[in-house]
C-alpha cells in the first residue's frame, strides 16, 4: 500500500504546529517545528500573502489526514461514510479516525506516534476480542477489548513506550487496565473527547463544495 515517506517534519513544518509524527522527539529540542518555525522549502521564510477561505479549508484537511497519517483516498473515503451517518459529519468523521486500532494503540500508549502504532498492529502484536488483528484500519465499537498479546508483553520497545507514557490518560471512551494492558471500549467517541486543534467544519465545507 502507498505511504507517505519523506520526512515527516516538513508535514509538521507545513502545518505551523506539531502534528506529534515523531513520538518522543516531537517533545525535546529536536523538534523542527521549535528549530525552523516556518514552511519547508526555498520560500517557506517569506511567505506572507493572505490564505484564502480554500487555502484554510485545505490545510485544515491535510492537517487532520496528518495527524492520522491517512492517503487522500482514505480520508475521503471516511468523508462520506461519515456524511451519511446521523448527526454532525464533521464530529462523525473524527470518530471515525479515533475508531482505528492503529489509533486506540497510540492513545493507550503502547506507541510514541500513530506510525508506530500502525507498525505494531501490523506485526500482530494486539488482539481484539481475543483474535489478532494486523489491520491498523480495523474499527473498534463498543464493547469490544483489545490486548496486548502475551508474547508481546516482554518486548523491550514496548515496555518502554508503555512506561514513557504512563503519565498519560487515555480518552474518556476507552477503559484501561494497566496492569493487565487491556482495554476495553467503553463508548462511541465524541468530539469533545479528542483533543486535536482540528477545525472539522473547514474540511466539511471543503468536501461539500
Amino acid at each position: 500500500m502507498a505511504r507517505y515517506t519523506e520526512a515527516v517534519c516538513r508535514q509538521c513544518r507545513r502545518e505551523g504546529q506539531k502534528l506529534f509524527l515523531k513520538g518522543d522527539r516531537c517533545y525535546t529540542q529536536k523538534c523542527a517545528v521549535d528549530a525552523r518555525p516556518y514552511a519547508p522549502g526555498q520560500h517557506g521564510q517569506n511567505r506572507r500573502s493572505k490564505t484564502s477561505d480554500y487555502g484554510k479549508q485545505l490545510r485544515e484537511k491535510q492537517k487532520a489526514r496528518r495527524y492520522y497519517g491517512l492517503l487522500e483516498s482514505q480520508f475521503k473515503g471516511y468523508f462520506d461514510i461519515a456524511e451519511r451517518r446521523p448527526g454532525l459529519t464533521g464530529g462523525n468523521l473524527l470518530s471515525i479516525c479515533e475508531s482505528r486500532l492503529d489509533n486506540v494503540v497510540y492513545r493507550l500508549g503502547f506507541a510514541m506516534s500513530r506510525a508506530e502504532a500502525r507498525q505494531m498492529v501490523n506485526h500482530g502484536h494486539f488482539t481484539v476480542n481475543g483474535r489478532k488483528v494486523s489491520i491498523p484500519s480495523f474499527q473498534v465499537k463498543p464493547g469490544m477489548v483489545i490486548t496486548l498479546r502475551e508474547k508481546s508483553r516482554n518486548l523491550e520497545k514496548i515496555k518502554a513506550n508503555a512506561e514513557a507514557n504512563a503519565f498519560r490518560q487515555p480518552p474518556k471512551w476507552l477503559e484501561y487496565d494497566a496492569s493487565n494492558m487491556i482495554a476495553k471500549v467503553a463508548a462511541v467517541p465524541a468530539r469533545e473527547d479528542i483533543d486535536l486543534p482540528i477545525e472539522e467544519h473547514l474540511i466539511v465545507e471543503l468536501y461539500s463544495k
